[in-house]
């Protein structure tokens, strides 16, 4: 289900988002909140997020930004991993205990 709807998503970012005015009142995308939530979330907890998410997304809001909130709970984790093909796509920023915003790196900061 879930790659189902990143399929979907990423379907929808490349050919219908392209012909229509950008109108999401929010950062990240509507698309783009979609597609960090089915990937960092579970599929029933993220459809919900999503269709919320663009429930809101009209001029009865004020807009802003609106990163996604996941509840995950970690592993132990080292950071200084043996591992050289480590790569990091997303910065989880504690928010309340075991949920966090999801926040994309920035593809000039993978270089680094």
């Amino acid at each position: 289900m879930r790659e189902m709807a990143l399929s979907l998503i990423k379907f929808y970012q490349r050919y219908i988002s392209k012909m229509t005015p950008k109108t999401c009142r929010y950062y990240p995308t509507c698309s783009e909140f979609a597609a960090w939530h089915f990937k960092n979330n579970n599929f029933f907890s993220a459809f919900v997020a999503v269709t919320l998410r663009i429930l809101r997304c009209n001029q009865l809001f004020k807009g802003g930004i609106d990163y996604p909130v996941i509840c995950k709970k970690f592993n132990s984790f080292s950071i200084f991993s043996q591992n050289s093909d480590f790569n990091i796509n997303f910065w989880f920023i504690p928010y309340k205990e075991n949920k966090f915003y999801v926040v994309k790196v920035l593809d000039s900061l993978k270089e680094i």
